[in-house]
């Protein structure tokens, strides 16, 4: 354990989480998706709470985790906690009553402690089986994907500024292209999930040209997926990625190039590209040696100057703990998660986020993860990808191919209107109740 001098760590909060729980002897599994570094990991943040209250865990991190808790709770031997990365697959266990409510306080706790709190209160509060809505999920460890990746020496060379508003950044756009170059690397390919990225543009779009409230019913089909608010979205979208000059290997490019690949671009010599919107993880795919600050930068997909009133909107994902066998040290853990120390020791090493305002800033392993962090607790609305919470066949399927479609040269209409009509007709068959998820 890190002496408790480094002045960094929030050491009262882990002394005063220690002299309230004595769970000597006692015992708590906890299953998610976590495997390789991230379980290695998570097991630095998790030996302290073994340490504050003699308990043990004992983790299981699976790439099967969503199809295993499944198993494990339809045949009532599920772990005491489950770390779910989609809040769809908790939101269902919840319903059908195999998910332990948090504390009352939970809700209160969140808005006064996480950045933009309402959005996380959503999140997590579900129906049960009793008809009453509570907070059934605890969010840590999140992903931010409104990002802009660019190359500080390339735009220090052509003497651009990195852009405060949407306007300027589709400014800035144009102005490469008159100055001979190409704004921008789109990569929509991903194998049999190609598609996705341009899935993460549309949502980023929806959230700057709308309230969230209209973010939320478009995930929620209250709203018809070919509903004005989106195609503006999806129209806005293609402004950037259906433009020849616009995108490295021209539009038709950007559906057949690797999500994976499409970074090269930013480090070839000439520049292919300068600029690339994607989530935090891309990094792993970035040429090796690289170095952030020098050879790449990123900075924050910008909002509208147009719309002020819609803030500083986030889009991301993450992971959500829940206690699916309610136990002394199941709820100890979860209150172990209330406290700065068990955020900044993971915020210390790699990969991780948090948009707990009361963890120190300080504690970021690197900058880059320091500057990631800073727009998470600098954001008035954080929504969580929408094609992860819309039904599978939709999120996971005709989102993904109809963007394909559309970038490839169909309209938006058509393409949202292809989209819509699948979702309706999963309604109609009884894939999904007709406005649920």
């Amino acid at each position: 354990m890190p002496p408790d001098q480094d002045s960094r760590f929030n050491w009262a909060s882990y002394h005063e989480f220690a002299d309230r729980h004595d769970l000597t002897g006692q015992s708590v599994s906890i299953s998610g998706t976590w495997t390789a570094e991230d379980a290695v990991t998570f097991r630095r943040v998790f030996e302290y709470f073994e340490e504050a209250t003699g308990a043990t865990v004992n983790y299981s991190g699976s790439d099967s985790f969503e199809q295993q808790i499944i198993i494990d709770t339809s045949s009532g031997s599920p772990p005491d906690i489950g770390i779910f990365p989609q809040p769809g697959l908790l939101r269902g266990l919840a319903g059908q009553g195999q998910v332990t409510p948090l504390p009352d306080d939970t809700n209160d706790w969140l808005r006064a402690n996480y950045a933009a709190g309402d959005s996380w209160v959503d999140l997590v509060n579900f129906e049960g089986p009793d008809g009453q809505t509570r907070a059934y999920g605890f969010p840590y460890k999140i992903d931010v994907k409104s990002l802009v990746f660019y190359s500080p020496e390339n735009f220090a060379a052509m003497g651009y500024d990195v852009p405060a508003t949407m306007e300027d950044l589709k400014a800035l756009t144009q102005q490469i292209v008159e100055d001979g170059g190409t704004p921008w690397c789109i990569g929509l390919g991903s194998g049999s999930a190609t598609g996705w990225p341009a899935t993460d543009w549309v949502e980023d779009l929806m959230l700057r040209l709308n309230p969230p409230e209209v973010y939320d019913q478009w995930v929620s089909h209250e709203i018809p997926f070919d509903d004005p608010h989106v195609l503006a979205a999806i129209e806005e979208f293609g402004w950037f990625a259906k433009t020849d000059a616009y995108v490295d290997g021209g539009a038709g490019g950007a559906g057949w190039i690797d999500h994976r690949d499409s970074p090269t671009g930013l480090f070839s010599i000439p520049p292919r590209c300068f600029m690339m919107h994607q989530a935090s993880f891309i990094g792993s795919f970035f040429p090796a040696g690289t170095e952030f600050g020098r050879d790449v930068d990123f900075f924050y997909m910008p909002p509208y100057a147009s719309h002020p009133e819609l803030g500083n909107p986030v889009l991301g994902a993450g992971t959500t703990f829940a206690i699916l066998r309610d136990t002394p040290v199941a709820e100890a853990f979860l209150a172990f998660l209330r406290t700065p120390i068990a955020h900044e020791i993971w915020m210390a090493q790699t990969g991780f986020l948090t948009p707990f305002s009361q963890a120190n800033l300080d504690t970021y392993g690197d900058p880059t993860l320091r500057g990631m962090g800073e727009i998470l607790v600098n954001a008035d609305t954080f929504r969580f990808d929408a094609s992860d919470l819309m039904p599978g066949a939709i999120g996971a399927g005709a989102f993904w191919t109809g963007m394909i479609d559309y970038v490839a040269g169909q309209s938006a209409e058509r393409a949202a209107s292809g989209i819509e009509r699948s979702w309706s007709s999963l309604a109609r068959t009884g894939g999904i109740e007709e406005g649920a998820e």
